[in-house]
């Protein structure tokens, strides 16, 4: 992706997740999203219809609605009324939620768990970046694989969803943590058992 492209992607991304008052289902009106400061005079619809048909992590979902084109970011929302469409899943009938992170963030999560942090979701790939059908849900730079029992976490009530590109989501228990006792396996980089 050519440089311009790259930083209207992070700028699309902050703003459709953190900044910009957008519908109940995350959508906003392309027009209004270029008319913010960050975007006006310098991107077009085009550029907009570009980012999102190239990205390779499909953060972006385009619609029309009234005939109207809209946009949204498909994971990520720190604005806490977004209610994006997610599939639930009820079993894990063979698929695999990993959490990629970093050894330094490690020591804390084995003690504490996953944390949502300030996201309504913590997200986890449905494989590992080095395969082809995970396009999103975990950086390729990670170094550590939290592997989550996703039938034990769903029998004791916490709920996960599928996104439409993919990514596994959940806001964990209460006080918004997947517990150490939910990781079926952990691993880094080098396949070196950690749990």
């Amino acid at each position: 992706m050519p440089a311009t492209d790259v930083h209207l992607s992070k700028t699309l991304s902050w703003l459709l997740r953190h900044k910009l008052q957008v519908s109940t289902d995350g959508y906003i009106s392309v027009a209004n999203l270029l008319n913010h400061e960050s975007l006006k005079g310098k991107y077009t619809v085009a550029d907009i219809k570009r980012v999102v048909e190239t990205n390779n992590k499909q953060r972006f979902t385009l619609r029309y609605k009234n005939n109207t084109l809209e946009i949204c970011a498909n994971q990520g929302h720190s604005i806490k009324y977004v209610d994006l469409y997610l599939i639930p899943i009820l079993t894990s009938d063979g698929i695999e939620a990993i959490h990629g992170t970093y050894y330094h963030n490690w020591t804390k999560i084995k003690t504490e768990g996953l944390s949502r942090m300030q996201r309504n979701h913590i997200h986890f790939a449905i494989g590992l970046p080095d395969n082809k059908s995970v396009i999103s849900g975990m950086r390729r730079q990670v170094e550590v694989f939290i592997y989550v029992n996703l039938n034990l976490a769903i029998l004791d009530g916490i709920k996960f969803y599928k996104s439409s590109n993919g990514v596994i989501l959940s806001s964990g228990n209460d006080r918004g943590i997947i517990e150490p006792k939910y990781f079926l396996k952990v691993c880094d980089v080098n396949g070196k058992s950690l749990f």
